[in-house]
This record gives C-alpha cells, structure tokens and sequence, in this order.
C-alpha cells in the first residue's frame, strides 16, 4: 500500500509563504474558523516530513513565541506531537521534536521509500525546495495551498513556486474560511 503525501503549505495572494516587516505567519488573518480546521487537520494519525531548513525554523520559531502567541496555536502544538522525519544531509539526532528523526539522502529516495512503507499519511508544512523536488519526481499526491488575502508584493519572501516546474492541477476541494482566507487541494500532474 502506498501512503498518500499532502504538501501543506500558507502563501499571500501573490504566492508568497512569508514576508519581513510587520506582517505576522497568518498576515494577521487568522480566525476562528481557520485555526478550528487546523486543529481538525492534525487530528489523524499521520507523519510530518521536512526539509533541515524547515525544521530548523519551526524550532526556533516555537522556542521563541511566548506561550500564548500565534506560534503555540492549538494546532502547530498537536502537528509538534505528531511523528516526523526529518530529510538533512547535515542534521545529527536527537531532534528537538517528540518523536523526530532525521534520514540521510535524497529527499526524493527517501520520501519515494516512505511511501511505500508507512502505514500512515505522510503530510509536509512548507519545505519548500524540497516539496517543490517531490512534485517533479511525482510524489506529491496533494498540495493543500492555503491563500490570505494579502498581497505582499515589496514585501514576499520565498515564493512558493518559484522554480518549480510546470503542473497541471485538478482541483480536488475549496472552502473559505473566515469569509477571508481561501484553502484549495489540488492533485498535480506534471505537464
């Protein structure tokens, strides 16, 4: 059986996962809504997979918001709990997350070889090189892209598809969230 992989990933209208200034990780659009069907998102059983970069961010950042910021969300503390592997040529274990690990070698070998052994979805939240890799190679079932009404044009930093190659994409489900934020999943197929 081979598990399906979900790239999980926030951009601005302009397709943008993050901007410098005084915008925040959800551009200050969060709500209720949104932040309830995060939680729901986290509640299967399922394994996290990231890029060293990624990691690394996600562990500063969590070691550095107070205990009732944005960083400590309901969600972002179960996908924390949730087993994950880390894809690093340079990380050495132990992680600094419950139940990481790190595994050696080509992200696309590595997650290729996931697939076909785990008894769990796989699910990766930004990793943007190395997801962007994973769709070329055909390994990304899903991108869950979840667009805040922003466009952050002077301000965008990593561009969500910047480089990646060219894909169809059948649109598999929408929802707005918070009247505001728009999530849509799509199966991509390289074109």
């Amino acid at each position: 059986m081979t598990a399906t992989y979900t790239w999980d990933v926030f951009s601005s209208l302009d397709g943008f996962g993050s901007a410098t200034g005084d915008w925040t990780g959800y551009w200050g659009k969060q709500g209720p809504e949104l932040l309830d069907h995060r939680l729901a998102l986290y509640d299967a059983p399922q394994r996290m997979v990231f890029g060293a970069r990624t990691y690394r961010e996600f562990v500063q950042m969590l070691g550095s918001g107070p205990a009732d910021s944005e960083v400590h969300d309901p969600w972002v503390t179960r996908m924390v709990n949730l087993p994950a592997t880390v894809v690093s040529a340079s990380l050495e274990g132990p992680l600094d997350w419950p139940d990481g690990t790190v595994e050696r070698g080509d992200a696309v070998d590595v997650v290729a070889r996931m697939k076909e052994t785990s008894d769990v979805p796989l699910r990766s939240h930004g990793s943007l090189s190395m997801n962007r890799a994973l769709m070329a190679a055909g390994l990304v079932d899903f991108v869950q892209v979840t667009v805040f009404p922003v466009i952050t044009g002077q301000t965008g930093t990593a561009p969500i598809f910047g480089g990646a190659a060219d894909f169809d994409l059948e649109l598999v489900e929408n929802r707005t969230l918070d009247g505001r934020t728009q999530q849509m999943v799509y199966r991509p197929t390289l074109h």
